[in-house]
């Protein structure tokens, strides 16, 4: 019981750090203003990790890989200190259980990554319902906005209402279900 106290609130802090990251990649490629509350506050959180590495990572191709390295390196931490916690034999199975590890934060970091997208795509919607003139309300129209786009070139809105949130979240959902469970199911049995 107090192992899987401490797993939880082990992946919970490396979680928060991981999205916190995540969100400061996602935030510049989709090019959200930085000028608002919530976007400095995911500058000013992140700035620990993404400062130091930006003088040996650049950014290539748009992507601001001092922001997405960390993010996939606080998913390992956490995948390796879950493991640690309930006992893994990291000594009997050696090196040749890396991949395995390797490709299952990978698969954690895509998880996490989908149910962000989730996250913003939902924020988005009922936010456009709620209270659409809220201040906040560019913002997680620009977060959203990557994964609607696509989606809103193919599905018209239907008497004024547009489905894409919809018919986004159920794309996502089918990417939770398919390739990442697979690339789980794959990278657990390299580990154990």
């Amino acid at each position: 019981m107090f192992t899987d106290a401490m797993d939880f609130l082990l992946r919970t802090a490396f979680d928060l750090i991981a999205s916190a990251l995540f969100l400061r990649f996602w935030m510049q490629w989709a090019r959200v203003p930085f000028h608002n509350p919530f976007a400095q506050f995911v500058v000013k959180v992140t700035d620990f990790a993404v400062k130091p590495l930006r003088r040996w990572i650049p950014g290539f191709f748009g992507l601001d890989w001092a922001s997405l390295i960390p993010f996939y390196v606080a998913e390992l931490l956490s995948l390796l200190g879950g493991l640690w916690l309930h006992d893994y034999p990291f000594a009997a199975a050696g090196i040749a259980v890396l991949p395995g590890i390797l490709l299952l934060a990978l698969a954690t970091a895509v998880r996490l990554v989908l149910y962000l997208l989730i996250g913003f795509v939902l924020l988005q919607a009922v936010l456009s319902w709620v209270n659409p003139f809220s201040p906040q309300a560019p913002l997680f129209y620009a977060l959203a906005r990557p994964v609607l786009a696509p989606f809103q070139k193919l599905v018209p809105p239907i008497g004024g209402i547009d489905l894409t949130p919809m018919v986004a979240l159920i794309v996502v959902q089918l990417l939770l279900i398919a390739p990442v469970s697979a690339l789980e199911r794959l990278a657990r049995g390299l580990v154990w």
